[in-house]
């Protein structure tokens, strides 16, 4: 038996057999034509390219059918990649000047996008290589004449083993016997990612080259709650798997039945429960789980896969959307939470460090018109139910009081030409630097609320890229600075009389929540499907017992212990689920 460890990306956990997926684009040779042919051969070539273009369409609309819009747009990108007019350009020069076949201008063109993309150090642009190479294997399957729809399907229940999955190859997916999905690169933002969550397909990427070692047809366990890969495991750790997953399945269906009821301790203490989305469709997952409101509204899905920049008005109607559909409850809508390479792209010359770079709030301070057309909408949407507004990545007060500025300056110009808005607009920021927690005292005197941003204070604190399969291991939520500074944080809202939620993904894990409670913290958003299970466990504690866990916690200086004193905790509150 052997362990190989990646990074998580969409929970769960499968047994299965292993289903190798090699690479299977066609082997492409230097040809030539003659200049009599010339014209012939950049004929055939966009006939060719025509044909992809429909093909991309249809899978965007196939994906959209099943999984909504927002995934669909995956798509989108690669039909302004076939159109790209210098991308057009390179092709028919080496057809036209010199008389490559078709093909193999292809193959030459394509091979320079992904060579560049493959170098740059900027993690978001590197996931490009893979959307040219999915346009590259696409056209070479149109001009060879082979099958231009490959599906990944499977005459038993297996596991997706493959260096990478194209977004072509995700849509093909077959619904009926894959269980999971096990990528050797990628990230928790790469399509493989994105489409297995969607899908509920547990999922582990960035293992490396340790899956060349697995072959066809080996039993496979893998972990999508922790990220591991277990080849050929024994029978052991099979029967463990096995009644976990049997477990999970089982408190899923009872978990239902706490849709509408309060999560309130056991001595007495309301724990609010908001849900995190990104699409407004979600609004309706919130409701069915019983989220009190949306504690955080990420709206970086409208920047995504789209031709130009959303418009006012484009802002306006998705607020509204989910506005309605949470009927009174309260929304907290994030601003842009992007970097410059996602939103100009190309134009963006690559950072050495993005993480540190244009992003966020600074990005929306620099980009001031994008800025006001997504504050106006707010502004306009904040007659129509309970809003706030959160800002990313603040870090200083002077980013603060700039954000806060315009916002002020857009309501005097919402006044003058009478359009309806809420003054009173409460404004938030999100702790996700230690920065702003050292801070807090001076920014609670100036904002209504704070949000406690995990993911990314986890990073910023241990300085660990947590996309990085060669430092994952360090990142780690329950190191003792990390709960420090959440402390920190929860004791300077208090003192400073502003609320306080906790939105990152530590919010969402039950083994987090007894701690969470004992340091005071009242208010968690997490994603809709994790509700349940931590109203499950406000239920069932003593909010005296979570600060007696909380105080030995803090005596503590070591994650790995302090990880396991809160695992046993949760098998004593709940013996029987494991």
């Amino acid at each position: 038996m052997r362990v190989f460890q990646g990074i998580a990306v969409s929970a769960g956990v499968a047994i299965a057999k292993a289903m190798v997926v090699d690479d299977q684009q066609p082997r492409v040779t230097r040809r030539f034509i003659s200049r009599a042919n010339v014209d012939a051969e950049l004929k055939r070539l966009a006939n060719a390219m025509d044909l992809v273009a429909e093909q991309i369409q249809t899978s965007q609309d196939e994906v959209a059918t099943e999984l909504g819009d927002q995934y669909g747009a995956i798509f989108s990108a690669h039909l302004q990649m076939v159109r790209d007019e210098k991308l057009n350009e390179s092709l028919i020069d080496s057809i036209r000047y010199r008389h490559y076949t078709a093909e193999y201008a292809v193959s030459q063109s394509f091979a320079r996008y992904i060579q560049f993309f493959e170098r740059v150090p900027n993690p978001f642009l590197r996931e490009r290589a893979g959307d040219f190479r999915d346009i590259e294997q696409r056209l070479l399957n149109v001009l060879f004449g082979a099958d231009a729809k490959r599906k990944l399907a499977a005459k038993q229940p297996s596991i997706v083993i493959a260096h990478d999955l194209t977004p072509s190859e995700m849509a093909n997916l077959d619904r009926v016997n894959i269980r999971g999905i096990v990528t050797e690169v990628g990230g928790p933002g790469s399509h493989s990612a994105i489409v297995a969550e969607a899908l509920e397909l547990p999922a582990v990427v960035g293992v490396g080259a340790h899956l060349r070692e697995i072959q066809t047809d080996t039993t496979l366990i893998i972990d999508g709650h922790q990220g591991r890969v277990i080849v050929q495991p024994d029978e052991e750790t099979i029967a463990r798997y096995e009644k976990e997953v049997e477990q999970q399945r089982q408190t899923k269906i009872r978990l239902r039945g706490l849709r509408d009821l309060p999560a309130v301790t056991t001595d007495g203490e309301n724990i609010n429960l908001m849900a995190n989305i990104e699409f407004p469709h979600e609004a309706d997952a919130c409701i069915e789980q019983g989220a009190s409101g949306v504690g955080l509204y990420r709206t970086e899905f409208l920047y995504l896969g789209q031709d130009s920049e959303p418009t006012e008005e484009d802002h306006y109607q998705v607020y509204s959307k989910v506005i309605r559909d949470m009927q009174g409850s309260p929304i907290v809508i994030r601003t842009l939470d992007l970097g410059a390479d996602k939103i100009f792209g190309d134009e963006h010359p690559p950072e050495q460090n993005p993480f540190l770079g244009l992003r966020s709030i600074r990005l929306s301070l620099r980009n001031t018109d994008q800025f006001r057309r997504q504050l106006r909408a707010i502004l306009r949407a904040s007659v129509l139910g309970d809003v706030s507004v959160m800002f990313p990545l603040v870090s200083t007060l002077h980013e603060l009081r700039q954000a806060k500025m315009l916002l002020s300056d857009l309501m005097e110009d919402l006044e003058e030409q009478s359009i309806a808005f809420n003054r009173d607009l409460k404004v938030g920021i999100m702790v996700e630097v230690p920065s702003s927690v050292v801070m807090l005292d001076r920014f609670a005197q100036e904002i209504d609320f704070i949000s406690i941003g995990t993911n990314d204070l986890v990073q910023y604190t241990l300085a660990v890229d947590r996309n990085n399969p060669d430092v994952a291991t360090l990142y780690n939520s329950c190191d003792p600075s990390v709960l420090r500074l959440i402390q920190m944080a929860v004791d300077s809202a208090q003192k400073g009389n502003i609320d306080v939620t906790l939105c990152g993904q530590m919010g969402g894990n039950p083994v987090y929540t007894m701690l969470l409670i004992g340091m005071g913290l009242r208010s968690l958003s997490v994603t809709p499907s994790a509700i349940p299970e931590i109203k499950q466990i406000c239920r069932t504690v003593s909010a005296q017992k979570c600060r007696e866990l909380a105080t030995r916690v803090r005596d503590m200086d070591n994650a790995w212990e302090i990880k396991r004193l809160l695992r046993e905790n949760l098998r004593q509150l709940f013996p029987d689920e494991g």
